[in-house]
């Protein structure tokens, strides 16, 4: 049983990593990383028929909930939901302050409600009297639509976190504004944060912002620690593949959903040794929050989104995509390499929460560090930062004690602003 257990641990770690690294040698043999990270023909990904608010949220009981449609200025057509406390009248004048939530990679609203009512965020906020609205990167399963494009298409997947903090990030922001005709607060996580930060660094969004909390922060990814990310990063073939027209990059396509499940079922191997892969030694989840997790992840992204963060990786800056050539780049920018984002047009007025825990593998402390040492210059009283003992990626947003630990400081923060 021993050997079983190492073996389905390598194995987890090995088997996505191997297809991609092995694609180029095996094409002879009629086997195409194509079938892996582009949806065939004819399996074409609509909306859903069950909405967010139907499927996770109102089973909890009592909260408000309804789903909103936002278009996209390059034709993306985003869902949202909104989620009130309960006797909230939905047509009624709203005086409650906003406050967009914004998830990770793989990830999609869904992923806010897998813990206890108590210790799920958009519920907290509600509780403590905010208008929560949820949003969904273009790609995932309730943002899968487009004025002209089907997910079939290459062309709907030609985007990275470059064109979500370009169109979705101000697409979200303006349209809650205009709904509620107040500022709202940010809040983002891992891939939520990347995407403020890129738009805020290039004057975006962030004058019709109250303020922004990142969780588990990322704008460097250098020291990342995951061992599955480096090897992933180290030999992401997307660049390559996005260039042969391999455009989507679906993980659905490995079972990995089922695979993980079936390795958490087993007697002698934790939950959390599967997580531990990819996010760093969570401390505070527990098997049933990981069970209900799971029904979400990992939803669909892009191969060039998944290409951006390798180069993001291996270049150690904060960078827009690089085309991979000086003829490419120049068209696209007008220069021979990509531009970094510039952290410091970043306005030093503007309300910072930023908190990262220590063994976190992908948000690692030292490119937290990094990210830091440009904020040095922030006005010190709209920059708050947190620092927690034991915290690994997944505990900021479904960790056990993260109302205690995190909200509720965030809580205050949001209060001052």
């Amino acid at each position: 049983m021993a050997f079983l257990v190492t073996f389905l641990r390598w194995l987890v770690i090995v088997l996505p990593v191997l297809v991609l690294v092995v694609d180029p040698y095996v094409a002879a043999y009629g086997l195409s990383l194509a079938s892996f990270v582009q949806r065939p023909r004819g399996r074409v990904l609509g909306a859903p028929r069950v909405g967010l608010c139907e499927s996770s949220i109102l089973p909890y009981g009592g909260y408000e909930c309804q789903e909103y449609k936002v278009k996209t200025s390059d034709g993306y057509i985003l869902g949202m939901q909104r989620v009130q406390a309960p006797g909230t009248k939905a047509n009624l004048p709203n005086t409650k302050v906003p406050v967009i939530l914004q998830h990770g990679v793989f990830l999609d609203g869904q992923s806010w409600f897998v813990n206890v009512r108590s210790q799920t965020l958009p519920f907290v906020l509600a509780d403590n009297g905010y208008d929560v609205w949820i949003a969904n990167s273009r790609g995932t399963r309730y943002s899968s639509q487009h004025d002209c494009l089907h997910p079939s298409d290459w062309k709907f997947w030609d985007w990275s976190w470059d064109e979500l903090a370009q169109y979705d990030l101000p697409a979200c922001v303006n349209y809650v504004y205009a709904q509620t005709q107040q500022k709202p607060h940010y809040i983002g996580h891992s891939q939520g944060t990347i995407i403020a930060l890129a738009a805020f660094s290039e004057g975006k969004v962030y004058d019709k912002l109250r303020s922004a909390s990142l969780l588990s922060p990322v704008a460097y990814l250098q020291h990342m620690t995951t061992l599955i990310g480096r090897v992933f990063a180290r030999n992401f073939l997307g660049d390559l593949g996005f260039s042969m027209g391999l455009a989507e990059f679906d993980l659905q396509k490995f079972q990995l959903q089922h695979f993980v499940r079936s390795l958490c079922s087993l007697n002698n191997i934790d939950c959390y040794d599967a997580l531990t892969i990819f996010t760093g030694n969570n401390c505070c989840l527990n098997s049933s929050t990981i069970e209900e997790w799971l029904k979400g992840f990992p939803q669909p992204t892009s191969m060039k989104n998944m290409a951006h963060f390798s180069q993001t990786f291996h270049s150690g800056v904060f960078a827009k995509y690089d085309y991979g050539s000086l003829f490419a780049n120049l068209k696209h920018y007008w220069h021979v390499s990509p531009s970094q984002y510039n952290l410091n047009n970043i306005p030093k007025s503007f309300p910072l929460f930023i908190s990262h825990g220590s063994r976190d593998a992908l948000s690692d402390p030292k490119d937290v560090n990094l990210l830091m040492d440009h904020l040095k210059s922030h006005d010190r009283d709209k920059l708050t930062y947190q620092f927690v003992k034991d915290y690994a990626h997944m505990d900021f947003i479904i960790g056990m004690s993260a109302n205690d630990v995190v909200w509720n400081p965030m809580m205050a923060f949001l209060k001052r602003h």
